[in-house]
């Protein structure tokens, strides 16, 4: 299979409508403050069930790079990011919009994820085939050696408290060993609840600590009255703007590239990184946060370009790289197909399908932003109190689809209070549902191993694929331990917030 044969099925009208239905309501969460596409891919991962796996992760990736595209509206015009990846361009695309240069400010920012988009999809394309032949040659060590690897990073890059984010994994871990044991075929840890013989239904917990969690969370803060909108009076960047933000989308497009394959990156330490290379290149560092337009060019190409390159680890390795990977990977999962370098042998054509869909949904969610931009901007109006009881439902009846099981949605409810208390406690969710996915393939590619030793640890750690994986893991955790780099982790992420 090529991605020729990729783009034919990616224009299939089933697949194009799930990829015109992904962007379009990626642009919505993106626009609506306190949504945001965890909560609605959490949401809407019990309707992929009833599609075609293709159609399945085509919307689900089209919600995720579109929600990159849908924050910088609101971001721009009423200085209100609605994504965390787009806090960046607050600082200077509302400045433009209050200089009557908002409609130039959206163009950039969308030719910019475009651009960033085509650049990553080509990325993706070329770096998956070598990287997923590179994983052939792993065996069970060093899976688990890899997803050692990515837990650990997951709780590097996580904002707030170490010993939080490493709680949170370890809760994951333990509600991933719910149900029947593989080998012995015994019972563990369900508490004699015949419901919970197969497990805790992912869907439902995703759905509540994501979901109901964070509406509730929402419901419980105070919330602002909506900024003065700034007025669109030109749309598109005359050549001096294009000029401008050529170079500094490029670089954006690059940083975006490498930092979304990081575990726990994406989207926004792009962006962060992006406008702080971008003022440090800059001749004039001073305008940066009065209006510059390499501003709003080099963080918007970025945190497309992460968000897209966040599938790399996920469809390649297996190792989702941030929670929104974790639940497209749990869709995967739902329709029994397993991430990894398989994928490429197994299911090719499903790989190339979803590439050739990404090149689509960017032009798509040019033509979706660009012209609508006033649509969306009155969007941002409507009352979250109209918002939440529709969400609940949804997630009540998606829960419920899924295994067709009341059990499951009173499973749903209690994850609720619990993502509610959670968040209200200052814990990361996101690692949680990390070690829930990878928990279980965790602990099977150690018994394998295990089995293959013969009982022996110390043939795992001699393996050099192995031993190199685990060596980068203990490093990382020894470097985050150091109170400099800790201040300036805790830094960097209160100025995110």
């Amino acid at each position: 299979m090529s991605f020729f044969d990729g783009l034919l099925v990616a224009l299939e009208p089933g697949n194009l409508l799930a990829c015109f239905i992904g962007a379009l309501v990626g642009t919505f969460v993106g626009v609506l403050p306190g949504l945001g596409p965890v909560a609605t891919i959490a949401m809407l991962l019990p309707i992929t069930y009833h599609l075609s796996p293709a159609a399945a992760i085509v919307m689900l990736a089209g919600i995720y790079y579109g929600a990159q595209y849908g924050g910088s509206i609101t971001a721009i015009l009423v200085n209100i990011p609605g994504e965390t990846s787009t806090v960046v361009t607050c600082l200077d695309g509302y400045r433009m919009a209050q200089k009557g240069r908002a409609g130039i400010a959206l163009s950039i920012a969308a030719i910019g994820s475009f651009v960033a988009g085509l650049f990553a999809t080509a990325v993706i394309a070329f770096v998956s085939v070598p990287l997923s032949e590179f994983a052939q040659q792993f065996g069970p060590a060093e899976y688990f050696a890899l997803m050692s690897l990515g837990l650990v990073g997951a709780v590097v890059l996580a904002r707030g408290s170490i010993i939080k984010a490493l709680a949170m994994i370890t809760v994951g871990l333990l509600l991933g060993l719910v149900g029947t044991d593989v080998n012995s075929g015994l019972q563990r840890l369900n508490f004699n609840i015949p419901q919970l013989a197969d497990g805790l239904s992912f869907a439902a917990i995703a759905m509540g600590v994501f979901g109901i969690g964070e509406i509730f969370s929402t419901l419980g803060q105070k919330r602002a009255g909506v900024n003065v909108v700034a007025r669109i009076e030109r749309l598109w960047p005359n050549r001096d703007d294009l000029a401008a933000s050529a170079a500094p989308i490029a670089r954006g497009s690059i940083v975006g590239s490498v930092l979304g394959v990081l575990p726990g990156g994406g989207a926004v330490l792009s962006s962060f990184a992006s406008y702080a290379l971008e003022k440090k290149l800059s001749r004039h560092p001073e305008k940066f946060g009065s209006g510059a337009i390499e501003g709003v060019a080099g963080p918007e190409s970025a945190n497309n370009a992460g968000a897209q390159t966040s599938f790399i680890p996920m469809l390649t390795l297996g190792i989702p790289a941030n929670p929104v990977m974790a639940l497209i990977a749990g869709g995967l999962m739902l329709h029994g197909i397993t991430p990894g370098p398989q994928i490429l042998t197994e299911q090719s054509l499903l790989f190339w399908t979803v590439i050739a869909s990404m090149l689509i949904g960017n032009l798509l969610l040019v033509i979706i932003n660009i012209p609508f931009v006033g649509l969306w901007t009155k969007l941002f109006k409507m009352p979250y109190e109209i918002l939440f009881p529709c969400i609940v439902v949804i997630c009540c009846v998606g829960t419920y689809s899924v295994n067709k099981m009341p059990f499951d949605v009173l499973i749903l409810g209690l994850f609720g209070v619990i993502g509610y208390g959670l968040v209200k406690l200052n814990f990361e969710v996101g690692p949680m549902l990390l070690g829930l996915v990878l928990g279980p393939m965790l602990e099977e590619n150690f018994r394998r191993a295990m089995l293959l030793a013969r009982g022996d640890p110390i043939n795992i750690i001699a393996r050099p694929i192995s031993a190199t994986l685990l060596a980068a893991a203990l490093i990382l955790l020894c470097v985050i331990l150091l109170p400099n780099l800790r201040r300036t982790r805790a830094t960097v992420f209160q100025e995110e917030a």
